[in-house]
């Protein structure tokens, strides 16, 4: 059987940058989740990001600290990373405001590559 074709990985804005920030257990576990987002598969640590349709978010808790990686699997023929960022509150606390509206910005702009993307297939 024929081994299945990755998806790339887009970074969209800074996320890429933010995550180099990260601790290297974070970064290598989001690494484990995107590869798995690429094989078109789900790492049990990706849950679907609420308010969004084919939207995940990973969760990562390191030294008292949370780290979120936000990315989308249904643009198209590319996994792209919305956004990357320390949450700084673990207890049940929303995300903050303007890290969902900066999420939904960067989700319209993964949404107009994909269609140029589509346009030139």
């Amino acid at each position: 059987m024929p081994a299945k074709k990755m998806k790339p990985v887009f970074w969209i804005g800074d996320s890429k940058k933010w995550l180099l920030t990260f601790p290297t257990t974070v970064r290598r576990e989001i690494g484990f989740v995107l590869e798995r987002a690429q094989a078109g598969l789900t790492h049990h640590k990706a849950k679907p990001l609420r308010g969004f349709s084919g939207v995940y978010e990973s969760v990562s808790n390191y030294d008292r600290d949370t780290y979120r990686a936000i990315y989308a699997v249904n643009l198209g023929k590319m996994i792209y990373v919305l956004h990357c960022f320390q949450k700084k509150s673990k207890f049940r606390i929303k995300t903050p405001k303007k890290e969902i509206d900066l999420i939904r910005r960067r989700l319209n702009w993964a949404k107009e590559l994909a269609q140029k993307e589509n346009k030139n297939d």
